[in-house]
């Protein structure tokens, strides 16, 4: 295991905290593996627990370790780089990244929609509808928690399927001949309240990404809309603009 090279200039905090990153680098410390003690480290080292706390801080601030409240200092996952820039789903997305997609179905019901699902399936509220909800996984890790409102007489075929297995867009699209034209997104930052916290396995009020997503069919018919719930702490967006042409100097 590497130790300290004492003929380098740099801090002894950051020699800590570089040893570590190549500890995670190498898979000596893997994603989901608790950091060792602070004496631990201190023995390992031969460095005061001030060195040690600070390599740490600089660890948790580099989002490459987490303090989980009661248990201790943990290795995160990797943030996952998700682009924006054309319709698809989770599966498609995770798949594109090298990850290994999963879905677990928490509930599947009849509900009457309120205002917002309302306006986003262009229905009246109070129409039935269907809920489904979801937690996505990537390689076994919890990302994100979706709730999935689908028109009545589609989400009747759709819950008929494995959902834990079968993703939505392609039930959609490939069985039930609804081809997926555009979405509309909005992305906000959030806090996670108890049962999106609970599925996602962070703590209530840890920062999430919320994207309302409303995808349409051919006739710009809308078919599902989305509330999807990302941990703040695994994923970023990415996306790509163009600057829309101006007109000449002077031209109004």
């Amino acid at each position: 295991m590497n130790t300290i090279d004492t003929r380098t200039p740099l801090p002894l905090y950051a020699k800590v905290e570089a040893i570590l990153l190549t500890d995670m680098a190498e898979g000596l410390l893997a994603p989901g593996d608790q950091l060792p003690p602070e004496e631990q480290l201190i023995d390992r080292f031969q460095v005061s627990r001030t060195t040690i706390r600070k390599a740490i801080e600089n660890l948790i601030a580099s989002g490459r370790v987490e303090i989980r409240r009661g248990k201790g200092t943990f290795i995160t996952q990797p943030k996952i780089t998700q682009s924006l820039t054309e319709l698809t789903g989770f599966a498609e997305d995770m798949v594109v990244l090298g990850r290994h997609p999963s879905s677990r179905l928490l509930d599947k019901k009849r509900v009457a929609a309120d205002k917002a699902v309302a306006r986003a399936l262009d229905i009246v509220a109070g129409t039935l509808v269907y809920k489904i909800e979801r937690v996505r996984l990537a390689d076994g890790v919890p990302m994100s928690f979706d709730e999935t409102y689908l028109p009545l007489d589609i989400g009747e075929k759709v819950v008929s399927n494995n959902l834990d297995v079968e993703p939505i867009f392609d039930l959609l699209e490939n069985k039930y001949a609804l081809p997926l034209i555009e979405a509309r997104y909005q992305l906000e930052a959030v806090v996670a309240n108890p049962v999106v916290a609970q599925a996602l396995n962070i703590e209530p009020g840890a920062p999430i990404f919320l994207i309302e997503r409303t995808s349409y069919t051919t006739g710009q018919r809308p078919v599902d809309y989305e509330k999807l719930y990302y941990r703040g702490d695994s994923i970023r967006f990415a996306t790509q603009l163009s600057r829309r042409p101006r007109s000449p100097a002077g031209e109004r």
